[in-house]
C-alpha cells in the first residue's frame, strides 16, 4: 500500500511539474526537479504516455502534458456551475471597473486562476501572461486571501512564493514581512486588498475573498493599467470589488453543485 502511494504521489508531482512547464521538459530536468534517478523519471513518464496524459515530442524527444488534462479540467469546471453562476457577475464587474475581472480559488498549493473577463474595450487594455499559480506576496488576490489567514501561516505562505526577494515583482513590490504584514492587517480591515505596481511596473489591482460561511473558497480581482486605478478611484473600485465578492459568496456554485446527503435506512 505504501509503495502504490508513493507511486501515485509521483505521478501528480510529474503531472504537476509538466503542467508548470507546458513547453516540454527533457527526462534530466523532470529527473533532477523531482529528485528521482533518471530509471524511474523514464518509467513515470512512460507510464503517462501509455496512459494519453503526456507526450513525447518526436524531434527533441522532451516531454509533455497532453490535452487530456485540459479537456479533463474544463469538465470538472463546467461541472462546478462557475462559468454559469459566476461569469455573469465576473463580466458586470469588468465591465463596470473597465479592467480585467478574475476568479481564483483556493487550494491547496495556494491560489489558482480559474475564470476571467475583459472589461476594457479601447484604449490601453492589460492582458498579462497567462499562468495558473497566483504569486501570494505581490498581487491583490494574495493579500485578499492570505489576510484571512493565522499570521504565521499567511507569512510563511508569502516568503514560500517569494517575499524577501528583490529580482522579482514589480518596482514597488514589499519585501519585508514587516511591511507586508501591515498591508495584511489593512486589508483585513477594510475587506478588499490592493497591489499598486508590486506585481508589474504600471499594473495596479484590488481583490477581496470570496466566502462561503466561515471559510474563503476564492478570490475575485479587477486589475488594469495604473493611469485607469490611480490611489484616487481605488477605494471606489476596492467597494465595487468586495459588493462582487460578496455577491459571488452567496451564489458559491461548489455549494450549490454539492446533493445533499441522504439519510439511509439500515
Amino acid at each position: 500500500m505504501r509503495l502504490v502511494k508513493s507511486l501515485v504521489e509521483r505521478c501528480f508531482d510529474l503531472i504537476t511539474l509538466l503542467s508548470e512547464n507546458a513547453g516540454a521538459m527533457s527526462l534530466g530536468e523532470i529527473s533532477r526537479r523531482l529528485d528521482v534517478p533518471k530509471s524511474g523519471a523514464h518509467r513515470l513518464v512512460t507510464t503517462l504516455c501509455d496512459l494519453g496524459w503526456a507526450e513525447q515530442d518526436a524531434d527533441s524527444g522532451f516531454y509533455r502534458l497532453s490535452l487530456r488534462l485540459a479537456v479533463v479540467g474544463q469538465r470538472l469546471l463546467v461541472g462546478t456551475r462557475i462559468p454559469d453562476i459566476c461569469q455573469p457577475i465576473l463580466d458586470r464587474l469588468a465591465n463596470s471597473t473597465e479592467g480585467l475581472g478574475r476568479i481564483a480559488i483556493v487550494d491547496p498549493d495556494g491560489l489558482t486562476w480559474i475564470a476571467h473577463s475583459q472589461g476594457a474595450r479601447s484604449g490601453l487594455i492589460y492582458q498579462p501572461e497567462l499562468v495558473a499559480k497566483v504569486p501570494l506576496h505581490m498581487t491583490a488576490n494574495g493579500k485578499a486571501w492570505l489576510s484571512t489567514l493565522n499570521r504565521d501561516e499567511a507569512l510563511a505562505r508569502a516568503v514560500a512564493s517569494g517575499l524577501g526577494r528583490t529580482d522579482i515583482g514589480g518596482p514597488r513590490v514589499i519585501t519585508t514581512k514587516q511591511t507586508f504584514s501591515a498591508a495584511l492587517d489593512e486589508t483585513l480591515e477594510r475587506g478588499w486588498g490592493s497591489a499598486i505596481e508590486e506585481a508589474e511596473p504600471g499594473v495596479a489591482a484590488i481583490a477581496a475573498p470570496i466566502r462561503v460561511g466561515d471559510q474563503v473558497v476564492g478570490t475575485v480581482s479587477v486589475a488594469g493599467p495604473i493611469h485607469r486605478f490611480s490611489p484616487l478611484v481605488v477605494p471606489a473600485v476596492g467597494e465595487q470589488v468586495k459588493a462582487a465578492a460578496q455577491e459571488l459568496s452567496a451564489l458559491w456554485p461548489y455549494r450549490i453543485a454539492t446533493p445533499t446527503r441522504q439519510a439511509t435506512s439500515a
